[in-house]
């Protein structure tokens, strides 16, 4: 009844059906509407009525002209009854129809319409530097390749099938980083359905890939060959990286990611709560902003050489949105090759006074060793100290490349540092 009176308000049935119903009830009751002149009595509204205002009202109006005199009508006749009852119910079937179809009309979205929104209709395509990969339906096993996509995915509420085993920095239960192993804790995982571990370390292995069954594989950050792509690919649809080998940003990474499993939304969210963290860290650490840093590595045993990490690199990408600037330096070192690291002969150490605050990887006696050193203390940041020297084994040495897990687990602390070694210039 409410969703008939709701119809029955509708400009468009008003519009319709009221002049019908109007007309069908004025000449089935036409007895009541009339009196004889002098003392008479006739609808002030008939004129309105059939053009759509309708109202239930007669009154008394002085007839000034007799040729409108209204005649007294007779009873109607039953036939006509019928016929008057039967236009009614043709007039009220159109009405519930019409109901039937506004409602479904006007009804809010349904459980699929809310399940689609801010995601992507399929099949996707995501283009890599191998060409378009196409993926015909939403994926339910995920495998990964390279870095960083593990914990985006994660960060997306996907836990993936098979991921690579790290052996790098500080790490739990057999590969695992410590801020994956702790979201997967925390989205209630169980054991059997933990990330399979496979080894990276001399190649891919694609028999461990292949035995995890995916229905797709991504290795967004990645050095995956073409070779391994075309490999890979037989199992399951493949992206390998999208420009630069390990040297996408991560926020086309994780933009990517997001396209890939039909959640483009929830990756726009990620990447703003995750630009917001990075933020707030500067923020914090403020007398970072506007000093020249550079990612390296020295290893203390052998120090005739050194390799920094180009501007494609991932790395020294971070330090940019941390607020750090990339020294003339580094920039010409980038266009002097495509790969994300160069090597360089300590005899050009001195190349590198341009640079304020230095991050490296390696052990605790590494700062000493390169104060030593005749060519490498000819840096002014090794001679000062501002040197951020990131152990080995640490979960910071895993956290320079950024990823979504890592970035909020660690960010303030690696802002943190940076600020220390700021503050000594």
């Amino acid at each position: 009844m409410r969703m008939v009176y709701a119809v029955a308000r509708r400009p468009e049935f008003i519009k319709l059906f009221m002049p019908l119903i109007a007309r069908t009830l004025w000449s089935a009751y036409a007895p009541f509407n009339t009196c004889s002149q002098g003392n008479q009595l006739f609808s002030s509204r008939r004129a309105d009525a059939t053009s759509g205002t309708w109202l239930w009202c007669t009154m008394p109006i002085r007839q000034h002209d007799q040729r409108n005199h209204m005649h007294i009508r007779p009873l109607l006749s039953l036939t006509r009854f019928k016929r008057t009852i039967a236009t009614i119910l043709v007039l009220a079937s159109a009405l519930f129809f019409l109901g039937a179809c506004g409602s479904g009309s006007q009804a809010g979205p349904s459980s699929g319409s809310k399940a689609s929104e801010g995601q992507s209709s399929f099949p996707v395509k995501i283009d890599h530097v191998y060409g378009t990969t196409s993926i015909p339906s939403k994926p339910k096993r995920i495998a990964t390749v390279g870095w960083a996509t593990p914990d985006n995915l994660i960060a997306l509420g996907v836990v993936p099938v098979s991921i690579q085993k790290n052996a790098f920095g500080k790490t739990v239960d057999g590969g695992y980083l410590t801020w994956t192993k702790d979201a997967l804790d925390d989205m209630h995982v169980d054991k059997a359905d933990m990330p399979k571990l496979h080894d990276e370390s001399d190649g891919i292995d694609v028999e461990s890939i292949a035995a995890s069954k995916p229905d797709l594989i991504i290795g967004l950050l990645s050095g995956m060959t073409k070779k391994q792509y075309d490999t890979l690919s037989k199992i399951a649809p493949t992206i390998a990286y999208q420009k630069v080998a390990w040297g996408d940003p991560w926020r086309k990474v994780i933009t990517a990611t997001a396209q890939a499993i039909g959640e483009p939304e929830k990756g726009k969210k990620l990447i703003t709560d995750l630009e917001e963290r990075i933020a707030k860290a500067g923020e914090t650490h403020s007398a970072i902003k506007g000093k020249t840093g550079a990612v390296m590595y020295f290893d203390a045993s052998k120090l005739s050489k050194f390799s920094v990490y180009t501007t494609s690199d991932a790395r020294p990408q971070f330090l940019n949105d941390l607020g750090l600037e990339t020294p003339e330096s580094i920039k010409e070192d980038s266009k002097s090759t495509k790969d994300f690291y160069k090597e360089i002969s300590s005899e050009h150490a001195d190349s590198y006074k341009d640079v304020d605050i230095i991050v490296t990887y390696g052990t605790p006696d590494l700062l000493e060793a390169m104060r030593k050193d005749p060519l490498l203390s000819k840096i002014p940041a090794v001679e000062r100290g501002s040197v951020v020297v990131i152990d080995n084994d640490s979960e910071m040495a895993n956290a320079l490349d950024p990823s979504a897990l890592s970035i909020r687990k660690t960010t303030d602390t690696y802002a943190g540092l940076l600020g220390e070694a700021a503050a000594k210039i």
